[in-house]
């Protein structure tokens, strides 16, 4: 999978099991030159919301071990891995899937944004659970995300969760 031997990448090279966001970029981008900078922050996207990499205090954590996977010798990605679905776009196919309206789902959910000031992805599966849209995963994730960036992971998880222990 060419998505895992370039997120395997750099931390193969470095010989770390965490890297910073900034050094990951550098290495895709300006010591491989395989992606420019803004694609390989795409590429961290990409990697976090297929549960490849986790951010953790700041860094960038495999959710694998980089030293089992094999980087061929002139191994190029193709930029085709860039194009995976967002959390948001992956939550808004299941809120579709659950029967809303797509022109429907984006208004309520940019309205759940502004009226939540939470990110557009927090939004997304709020509104995906209230229609009964199965995003347990992007749950989980949006959870981990927002805990990270609020650097309090109890508050935030707790505060996410109604009763039932659901997102």
């Amino acid at each position: 999978m060419s998505l895992e031997v370039a997120v395997a990448a750099p931390f193969k090279a470095r010989a770390r099991d965490r890297l910073g966001q900034g050094e990951f970029v550098v290495a895709l981008s300006l010591e491989r030159e395989w992606f420019s900078p803004d694609q390989a922050k795409r590429l961290v996207d990409v990697a976090v919301g297929r549960g490849l990499l986790a951010s953790e205090d700041g860094d960038l954590v495999p959710r694998f071990d980089p030293t089992e996977v094999t980087v061929p010798e002139g191994f190029s990605p193709d930029e085709s891995i860039l194009r995976e679905q967002s959390t948001f776009e992956s939550a808004l196919d299941a809120i579709v899937a659950a029967g809303v309206e797509k022109q429907r789902a984006v208004a309520a959910i940019n309205e759940r944004q502004r009226a939540l000031a939470v990110t557009i992805e927090a939004a997304a599966v709020l509104y995906a659970r209230e229609r009964g849209a199965a995003v347990d995963r992007l749950a989980a994730e949006v959870r981990e995300e927002l805990a990270a960036e609020a650097g309090d992971g109890a508050t935030v998880a707790d505060d996410a969760t109604d009763d039932s222990g659901a997102a």
